[in-house]
């Protein structure tokens, strides 16, 4: 299965919702705390060229976008072949 990442904060309520639904989808994540964590927030902006919103979410390395873009992803039946590829 394909790894998910989700770059986040302690205090972001959309960032929680992210993690709801991609365990409601029973899709396993990694979670890297760009608040606490610098590299994390290194590395999440390497991925995303410099976004600075958070939720960020990459598969495999390939950055996605936000909660929008996942569900997106996920209304038109392209997340799971996406997650699986």
């Amino acid at each position: 299965m394909a790894r998910v990442k989700i770059y986040s904060t302690a205090r972001c309520p959309i960032c929680d919702k992210t993690k709801t639904l991609l365990n409601k989808w029973k899709i396993p994540y990694e979670e890297a705390m760009v608040d606490a964590d610098h590299s994390a927030l290194r590395e999440m902006s390497e991925i995303t060229q410099g976004a600075r919103t958070v939720p960020q979410i990459a598969i495999d390395g390939k950055w996605i976008g936000g909660f929008s873009e996942l569900t997106m992803l996920h209304m038109d039946d392209e997340l799971d072949e996406f997650v699986e590829a």
